[in-house]
């Protein structure tokens, strides 16, 4: 600190980090990255523990949140809503571990593993098994009354269930907004003019802080409880926080499914592997994860510092959030023929991989950003969600950044560019005769969803497009191994191992061969709905507007692309082909009313061993099943697998059927008797 005052650093610091705090806080609108902001906290807190004179109440690193926003009422917690440490790398976790355990005398710790979700910390207050409270955690001692929102969720029950319930009990929990509810959300936002999300915490806390409540009933929230506050009337006594959050999830509070009560620092070291291995593949946004000492009388002895219990610290996982430069834009053209502008990025770490490109949707979202080629942005990266530019820092706009400016016509074969009323996409016209798109839609058609062609790639597809060796999907299965073996970096075993993966695709199923037909908005789940409707291909050439909307999930805008898709004689032609070249699917046998698990509904939970969840659930569906994600009084039976969690403690408690997979395959055999 030779060439730098310390306390005009600090200063500096402080400053920054409280007007970052009101917008992250407050404005529900960052300006900057998780990341940055965890980085400039902890430049401020190195720096108090260096010039401890510097320390001042009112420092950052003192408080916790924000103080409550104008417009709610203001509510006193009855025990303080602190923050955590954290610990960003190994060697910090392990320094926790080691302070612990020496306030206790050197012994081993238990210690409680939970993920750390990503969205508003709240208190919950039941008086006599009846919700009568809910507020943010706002300054930690104070926060905003939200009861009438909280009340809007389903996750939350009004009511407590089971025995034993305290005259007095506060929960303190975490609402958050699931990935596909926020993609869902922003999606309709940037169709409809509207302005979208930059995560799901944003999106739950301005959920959360509107003061219509019947906005928030709209918005997709859950809520996961993680710990007690302050409970009065209860007989006996809780021990741990385990059997805390055993307690709670019997009295009808969600909990989260991957908690985890461990020996030793050891243990939490394995937890946060296994923790970082899925963390892709959840349904939600979490940051890092949460180690807690177990029982209740350890974390009485620990006590706490000014602003964080010393027995519980959160792990943090690489950001998910990161700034970076806009080095450039392009343009690239789907198979429906959308043009997506694409931000080329000066590389960066974010969300566990390398990323150097990032989608801006649409023209709007780039009016909507005011982004310029130059800019430096934050930019977000949430499990398979393609990353997404989330904001602009204006403070660092260079004088010679460049507007962006939206292509007038096709970049790839110059056609024009059309809109239709009341959507935010530009489309080109030109449909299969547009390299581009012909190029998408070969790409979709032999993706694992859709025909599941393995090792044939983007960069085999590039190739036989650009020597003109395909024009259509159908074309792929004219191609011979000669062919193939022509091909760069296609040698003769590989050219005949991909020719066997084209011709293994004959055989597949009705509705994945609507679903790999490409048409606009027909996903997996309506495809097969359409199938299971129809019950052959033909029907769906004539289909008219109101049998194709008779449908579950089948509206207007989809009937209108069917139809439109099938009455193309350019499309009939190439599924005439793909079936003459001999792509087919086996008939229907018997009608859904009399498969034998017609009218019942099925869970799949857990990890299975000797076949996927997708797999799973696919054969419940030929057997007749409806297949849910979630379960309830109407759910027939729950197969759960290793690590089922709040699913299958759901089940018991509702007292619903539940098999393992062993049991499983064996039913399934019978029925296929």
């Amino acid at each position: 600190m030779s060439e730098v005052d310390p306390y005009d650093e600090v200063m500096r610091l402080r400053d920054l980090l409280r007007s970052w705090g009101v917008e992250y806080y407050r404005n529900d609108a960052p300006t900057v990255s998780d990341s940055e902001y965890d980085r400039t906290l902890l430049a401020l807190r190195e720096l108090e523990q260096k010039f401890p004179h510097l320390v001042s109440a009112d420092s950052p690193t003192q408080r916790v949140g924000a103080a409550p926003l104008e417009g709610f009422e203001t509510v006193v917690h009855r025990l303080p809503m602190l923050s955590l440490d954290n610990a960003f790398n190994a060697d910090d976790l392990l320094d926790f571990d080691r302070r612990v355990r020496e306030r206790l005398d050197g012994a081993q710790v238990r210690y409680a593993c939970e993920p750390k979700l990503d969205g508003i910390a709240v208190s919950i207050v039941w008086q006599e098994g009846e919700l009568t409270l809910a507020a943010t955690r706002g300054d930690g001692r104070t926060g905003e009354n939200i009861t009438q929102n909280v009340r809007t969720i389903d996750s939350v029950p009004l009511r407590l269930s089971g025995e034993n319930i305290p005259r007095y009990l506060e929960a303190r929990g975490e609402i958050f907004m699931p990935r596909a509810g926020f993609e869902a959300f922003n999606a309709r936002a940037r169709r409809d003019g509207g302005k979208p999300f930059v995560n799901p915490r944003n999106a739950a806390a301005g959920s959360l802080r509107q003061l219509d409540s019947s906005i928030t009933r709209r918005r997709p929230l859950s809520f996961c409880a993680y710990g007690l506050g302050y409970v009065e009337g209860m007989s006996g006594a809780l021990l741990s926080h385990t059997e805390a959050m055993a307690q709670l999830n019997q009295w009808g509070l969600p909990i989260s499914e991957h908690s985890r009560s461990v020996p030793g620092i050891d243990g939490c070291e394995r937890y946060y592997e296994d923790l970082s291995q899925v963390r892709e593949g959840l349904g939600f946004d979490i940051d890092g994860i949460v180690f807690k000492v177990d029982t209740f009388a350890e974390q009485e002895r620990l006590g706490f510092v000014s602003r964080a219990p010393r027995w519980a610290i959160a792990r943090k996982f690489p950001a998910q959030e990161e700034m970076t430069v806009v080095l450039g834009v392009e343009f690239q053209v789907g198979r429906t023929g959308a043009v997506t502008p694409v931000a080329r990025l000066d590389p960066v770490f974010v969300g566990g991989v390398t990323v150097s490109n990032a989608t801006l949707h649409n023209a709007d979202e780039i009016a909507r950003l005011g982004i310029k080629v130059g800019d430096t942005v934050i930019v977000r990266r949430a499990g398979d969600v393609i990353p997404q530019v989330a904001g602009v820092v204006v403070d660092r706009r260079l004088p010679q950044a460049e507007d962006v400016a939206f292509p007038d016509s096709c970049p790839a074969c110059d056609s024009v560019l059309v809109r239709e009323p009341g959507e935010a996409v530009w489309r080109c016209d030109a449909g299969s005769a547009c390299p581009a798109q012909r190029r998408a839609a070969i790409e979709h058609f032999v993706s694992r969803r859709a025909m599941d062609i393995d090792g044939c790639g983007e960069k085999i597809i590039d190739q036989l497009v650009d020597l003109d060796l395909i024009k259509t999907a159908s074309d792929l299965y004219e191609l011979s191994q000669d062919t193939l073996a022509g091909l760069e970096r296609m040698g003769t075993k590989s050219a005949k191992n991909l020719q066997a993966a084209i011709e293994d695709s004959k055989n597949t199923t009705l509705s994945r061969f609507i679903y790999a037909l490409g048409i606009r908005e027909v996903g997996e789940t309506t495809a097969r709905q359409l199938a299971e409707y129809f019950g052959a291909l033909a029907p769906l050439f004539t289909a008219t507007d109101e049998q194709l909307q008779e449908v579950e999930d089948v509206g207007p805008i989809v009937a209108g692309h069917l139809q439109r898709f099938f009455a193309d004689p350019g499309r009939q032609e190439m599924i005439n082909s793909l079936i003459s070249h001999g792509v087919y699917w086996p008939a229907p046998e018997v009608q859904i009313g009399d498969l034998p698990l017609s009218g019942q509904t099925w869970v799949v939970t857990g990890k299975l061993e000797q076949m996927s969840r997708d797999q799973a659930e696919e054969r419940l569906r030929v057997f007749g099943a409806k297949v849910s994600s979630s379960v309830s009084g109407k759910t027939s039976c729950v197969v759960a697998g290793p690590g089922a969690g709040s699913k299958l403690k759901k089940a018991h408690s509702l007292e619903v059927s539940v098999i393992d997979e062993a049991e499983f395959i064996i039913q399934m055999e019978g029925w296929q008797e």
